[in-house]
């Protein structure tokens, strides 16, 4: 029996953003969960109610209840993913980094994000209300949506939300008797202007991952290149 493909989003975004690649797995008979983190996309719960823990706590449940998964984390999520192979790994089949945060024991999204000199992230982020965050509208199509057409971005653009700035500070907690069991991909992005091709390479080289693929495209390959990354998700 296939692994249920556990689809976990990054920073200001939510469970739409898998809405094209979703239906491309399930038609080859996959399983597909996409949740909105607590706080993330409709979800209503207050960001201050939230962490990094809390938030691989309830990844680690959904990994539970599915058992036998494959768990996949988009550039923040790599974290998320992380900190929840650490809690659950016995649940987990592979960890699948999509362009994503792959951080060693007391690293953080932020600590990385301002190494990573030539995104556009960590210069553009500003404060929003209750400790929150948001990037500056006029980078989010750069950053974010670079390959995508003109009709895709906005639309993607409309539904970005408030990211909790306590997340990205907190320092993912990982041990190798623990995340360091699971298996672990990494799909990197050629194009992409958030979590750039040196910086995914650099983290990559400090916890090297057996399987690697890449995609010639911007930060969210969900959208700009479903199909493409339908068929590496697949074959994993």
């Amino acid at each position: 029996m296939a692994s249920t493909l556990i689809l976990i989003h990054g920073a200001w975004h939510g469970a739409w953003c898998w809405q094209r690649l979703a239906p491309l797995l399930e038609a080859q008979g996959r399983r597909v969960v996409a949740p909105d983190l607590p706080s993330m996309g409709g979800d209503p719960t207050p960001a201050s109610e939230v962490s990094l823990d809390s938030w691989a706590r309830f990844v680690a449940d959904l990994c539970e209840r599915e058992g036998d998964c494959v768990l996949v984390g988009h550039s923040r999520a790599g974290a998320v993913i992380s900190r929840a192979a650490e809690l659950a790994p016995g649940a987990i089949r592979r960890l699948v980094y999509l362009s994503a945060y792959l951080l060693s024991d007391g690293e953080s999204v932020a600590a990385e994000a301002r190494r990573d000199t030539d995104s556009l992230i960590a210069p553009n982020m500003i404060p929003a209300a209750r400790g929150t965050c948001l990037l500056r509208p006029e980078v989010l199509r750069e950053a974010f949506y670079g390959a995508c057409d003109e009709a895709t971005a906005t639309q993607a653009i409309a539904q970005l939300t408030p990211e909790p700035l306590k997340v990205l500070a907190a320092p993912v907690r990982v041990s190798a008797a623990g995340f360091g069991r699971v298996p672990r991909s990494y799909i990197e992005t050629l194009r992409d202007r958030a979590v750039t091709l040196p910086a995914q390479r650099r983290m990559q080289a400090a916890l090297p991952c057996p399987q690697v693929f890449t995609l010639d495209t911007d930060h969210s390959a969900f959208l700009s290149q479903p199909e493409a990354l339908a068929r590496i998700l697949i074959s994993i």
